[in-house]
């Protein structure tokens, strides 16, 4: 059997006063015409990863409008998430992808988590590269396929992307971040090509409103030192992310202004085989450093920790060299921290470099801008006002919630 998922209730209503009257309003009348609609969304993990965190309120939210949603976790075991993660990896760039023996496996695990899927839903949403095969073996199981992808997939490797694309393009829908994604295959697929970006939970525990005492509170239980400058980066430990050079960026920051200490934050999620093994890399590179913090969910770093260490901080950062779009953006500038990412995929659209935040391309150039915040308190704040605001209008879930329903209509 494939593992429910449970998520809770939430209700719509408690958005209003973030989100706005209007387009509350909006998604309620769309619901209207979707009440009762069966829709399974299929993952290969529950945690760590930006997938589990929309859909830990996304489906609530869907249920609380009359959509009939469940979520539901493929079955699979080591060989599977290894040949998984590479062709992640291949997919965003790697030069490697799977061999003949890695497909073999990609294949099977598909067919049989098909297999155990129960029928009779009006939609079965697919998230991401691990489950996209399962169609092919039980297309009847659902009236709609729709394939969710969460990935940058603006430079893939050939093989990787020769092998997905007729996967996908059998799907009557395909959801992508960015226009950028879509490949040059899908000209002519049987479904409809929707852009939708993602979006973060302002009442999760990771992102409501914490006081300051609260925050330095949690920080100085993590040996932070509340008094002093920090700079943050909240991601899973992965070469995409390159912690190494935010490592680099915060030795250059403390040449000029020694006091400053760096957090960096993960989790180390179930189908990630590799993230132990770059998460060891990174804490070599630290080199002991007592004031570089590297945190993840087994030294009981969670929700409310992640939110505290974004709200203590004097810059946020994301410095990503492939991002498919990196929810702990929004997430830093709903908080109202200066932020620096990287110019990479999903990060330029929610931040406009020099208004909500700075974009660089080096660790250089993140050290410069982080020394220019901290040295000029006030442009960190008029930069984290501007993207609070940037985050409220186009990045919270109830508008996510609003493009899924307009979907679900037009593919009716």
């Amino acid at each position: 059997m494939l593992t429910p998922v449970s998520v809770g209730n939430k209700s719509l209503a408690d958005y209003t006063h973030l989100a706005g009257r209007p387009l509350i309003e909006e998604i309620r009348e769309l619901a209207k015409e979707l009440e009762g609609l069966r829709v399974l969304h299929l993952s290969a993990t529950a945690f760590g990863g930006g997938v589990s965190e929309i859909l830990y309120t996304l489906i609530p939210l869907m249920n609380d409008v009359g959509i009939a949603a469940d979520w539901q976790v493929m079955l699979g075991r080591e060989e599977f998430y290894n040949a998984t993660k590479r062709l992640h990896n291949a997919l965003q760039g790697n030069p490697d992808s799977l061999t003949d023996e890695e497909w073999a496996i990609y294949e099977r695990y598909n067919e049989m988590n098909a297999k155990e899927i129960e029928g009779g839903w009006d939609v079965i949403i697919i998230h991401d590269p691990q489950p996209a095969a399962i169609r092919k073996h039980m297309p009847e199981k659902a009236r709609t396929w729709v394939w969710r992808c969460h990935i940058d997939l603006s430079t893939p490797n050939p093989d990787a992307i020769e092998h997905i694309v007729p996967l996908v393009r059998e799907y009557e829908a395909s959801v992508w971040h960015l226009q950028q994604y879509v490949p040059a295959g899908m000209d002519g697929a049987a479904g409809g090509v929707h852009i939708i970006p993602p979006a973060i939970d302002p009442l999760s525990p990771k992102n409501m409103a914490l006081s300051p005492e609260d925050a330095a509170f949690v920080s100085d239980q993590f040996g932070i030192d509340v008094d002093r400058p920090l700079l943050c980066q909240v991601s899973r430990f992965d070469p995409w992310k390159d912690p190494m050079g935010v490592i680099d960026a915060y030795r250059k920051v403390t040449e000029e202004m020694p006091d400053v200490q760096l957090a960096l934050v993960g989790s180390m999620a179930t189908d990630d085989p590799e993230g132990w093994e770059f998460f060891n890399s990174t804490m070599a590179y630290a080199d002991g450093d007592p004031d570089i913090h590297i945190l993840n969910n087994l030294n009981n770093v969670g929700a409310i920790e992640v939110n505290a260490f974004q709200s203590q901080a004097d810059v946020v950062i994301q410095k990503s060299t492939r991002e498919g779009f990196g929810l702990t953006v929004s997430e830093a500038l709903w908080k109202g921290r200066p932020f620096i990412g990287g110019d990479v995929g999903g990060i330029p659209l929610q931040v406009q470099d020099g208004q909500t935040g700075y974009l660089v391309s080096s660790p250089d150039e993140c050290a410069d801008r982080s020394l220019e915040i901290l040295r000029e308190p006030e442009l960190g704040k008029r930069l984290g006002r501007a993207g609070k605001e940037h985050v409220r209008t186009h990045f919270l879930t109830p508008r996510l919630l609003r493009d899924w329903a307009r979907l679900f209509r037009e593919h009716r």
